[in-house]
């Protein structure tokens, strides 16, 4: 089953709790640090999928359309 970005994140919180305490032997250390990462990069995928989603707005003719911010011109005086 596929973890969801809350679970993935608590799951990484608790790996960085146990690093930070330093009562940890160096072999464990090693094989949370690799399962951190594997959760840092369920993490960013997620992240990037929910920012690619959000930046698509749904026009009126049905299409999805990619979400462009328009800068306002800054005004010289």
């Amino acid at each position: 089953m596929e973890k969801t970005f809350e679970t993935a994140l608590k799951e990484l919180e608790q790996i960085v709790k146990e690093l930070e305490s330093g009562n940890i032997e160096l072999e464990k250390a090693i094989e949370k640090y690799t399962e951190a990462m594997k959760l840092v990069k369920i993490c960013n995928e997620k992240l990037n999928h929910a920012t690619d989603s959000v930046n698509k707005i749904l026009q009126e003719n049905g299409e999805l359309k990619d979400f462009e911010i328009q800068e306002e011109e800054k005004c010289e005086n």
